[in-house]
């Protein structure tokens, strides 16, 4: 090789060799910046990365904790084929006129549940019939299918509770979740049965009078020994206490009351006495009560600021129960639009919601900016169900109020309302969440500790300040990553079942984001 050419490849190497170096120089910079990222963010960062891969996204949020699911109805959490089982294993029979459960007759129109197990067709037919599955085929309504479904199961729903929890505390720890808050009627019916005896005099002082008298506090013994009997039943299904415990058997589970708003006002009115004399019972399991039932049926609006009225009047008797209250389920169309302007403020200023249901008609209300900055001022938590909205009212997407409320400070958190009836779970809240929302991982982080930090949990919150997560003073030199808390952080967790659920799930998050 000649010295021209020597030297010409000794410039080129050179030159090669600080462009190499120079492109090192200016990463360093952005690599060192990266490992300062708190896992949080490395995750944030690959959640981006995955955000329109869906089975990705979908393994991702699979493996994400969840916190709490505040918004579930024991009888609408179960699959269609779970009551289908339990309604042959009870030898019960189907109406195939109806698609109902029912006791067994000499009705030409029915056949033994069990043939079911044995038919595929009839199998499939009672499955879309119980559920939301196909129900664009059912010449119904999204809104009537879903509420038309429940009276088909209430024949077994009103004798399997102790199943039923077992199998939603079972998917809820598949799904990450840790905390469960069931919406149940825990007294099997009881109240509304002596509320319908009393009736209602239209006297808030009276009635109540009267109702005691009719042995409405008999009920707390009743729901309490329900509740024995179903949780007994639900801790030997998942095999709780034993070395085959299933996971569900570590999910936390309290109750809420549920009040069928779309009965007359005398059952109404009994069973919010129900619902306030349980969750202020101390340490009891049942820690709210909530109005439940398709807010646009007749009773619903026509009785609407009545019962916000009662709610008023018995909230001052009980002053220590809480109260979430399904609000704003309603879309244009479904009622006059009148009949979307109030029920949302109502709940919040006369009903003393803590929480609200759903909200899908905010923007409806009447003044709903200042709706919305006063609840967001109290701290009034909205339960999101994106599922449920989606086909019950066909609200999704863009029209969904959810970043309404985000943006105007409205504490949110995800929930699953009906998973069973829905065909759907936590995650696939989650999924809806990512996709149809377009959240980022830190507002879905925010969701699964708001679901904690607004639970009708006992003790102190683990967050000084809830919005900005700053933890509270007593573990402000702590991190859930460490081995053990501190002396004084410990003692905290242990005066604070709230705190301490908070603490495990901050330890979660530890775990799962260091993956990444």
């Amino acid at each position: 090789m000649n010295r021209r050419k020597l030297l010409s490849l000794r410039i080129t190497t050179t030159t090669l060799l600080l462009t190499l170096l120079c492109i090192s120089f200016a990463y360093l910079p952005a690599a060192r910046a990266q490992r300062r990222d708190s896992p949080e963010q490395r995750t944030a960062r690959y959640y981006e990365t995955i955000r329109n891969r869906p089975p990705q996204l979908l393994a991702f949020l699979l493996r994400m904790p969840k916190g709490a699911d505040l918004h579930n109805h024991l009888s609408g959490a179960i699959y269609a084929e779970s009551y289908i089982q339990w309604a042959a294993d009870q030898d019960l029979c189907i109406n195939q006129t109806t698609m109902a459960f029912a006791t067994c007759d000499q009705s030409s129109s029915q056949v033994p549940a069990s043939w079911a197990l044995k038919n595929g067709v009839l199998y499939r037919q009672l499955v879309d019939s119980l559920s939301m599955r196909n129900w664009q085929l059912s010449g119904q309504s999204g809104h009537d299918h879903f509420f038309d479904a429940f009276g088909k199961f209430g024949a077994v729903s009103g004798i399997q509770s102790g199943a039923m929890i077992a199998e939603a505390a079972k998917r809820a720890a598949k799904g990450r979740v840790r905390y469960l808050e069931l919406m149940f009627t825990t007294d099997g019916g009881t109240a509304s049965r002596i509320g319908n005896n009393v009736g209602w005099d239209g006297n808030y002082e009276t009635t109540l009078a009267k109702l005691k008298a009719a042995g409405i506090g008999d009920v707390l013994v009743q729901s309490k020994n329900n509740l024995q009997k179903a949780e007994q039943d639900k801790d030997k299904l998942l095999n709780c206490g034993t070395a085959q415990a299933d996971p569900g058997c570590a999910v936390t589970i309290r109750y809420i009351y549920q009040v069928s708003r779309g009965a007359a006002l005398g059952p109404v009115y009994a069973q919010m006495v129900a619902g306030f004399t349980l969750a202020s019972e101390p340490d009891s399991k049942v820690v709210a009560l909530n109005l439940v039932q398709a807010e646009d049926s007749y009773f619903s609006m026509l009785n609407f600021t009545t019962q916000m009225k009662m709610l008023d009047f018995l909230h001052r008797q009980y002053p220590n129960a809480h109260i979430t209250l399904h609000a704003g389920e309603l879309a244009p169309g479904l009622v006059p639009p009148d009949g979307l302007s109030f029920h949302i403020r109502q709940s919040v200023m006369l009903g003393h919601a803590d929480r609200i249901g759903h909200g899908v008609d905010i923007m409806h209300e009447d003044e709903p900016e200042d709706l919305l900055r006063e609840m967001a001022r109290r701290n009034i938590m909205v339960e999101i169900c994106l599922t449920s909205n989606a086909v019950i009212l066909g609200v999704s997407g863009k029209y969904h109020p959810l970043a309404t409320y985000i943006e105007y400070g409205v504490p949110v958190a995800l929930a699953t309302d009906d998973e069973g009836v829905a065909r759907s779970d936590i995650t696939m809240e989650f999924m809806r969440g990512a996709e149809d929302q377009q959240l980022s991982y830190t507002q879905l982080k925010t969701m699964a500790r708001n679901s904690l930090q607004y639970a009708f949990l006992p003790g102190p919150s683990l967050w000084l300040d809830a919005k900005k997560f700053t933890i509270a003073p007593q573990c402000a030199n702590d991190t859930p990553a460490k081995p053990a808390p501190s002396q004084s952080c410990q003692q905290f967790l242990s005066s604070s079942e709230k705190a301490r659920l908070q603490w495990d799930l901050e330890k979660e998050f530890g775990s799962f984001e260091n993956r990444y």
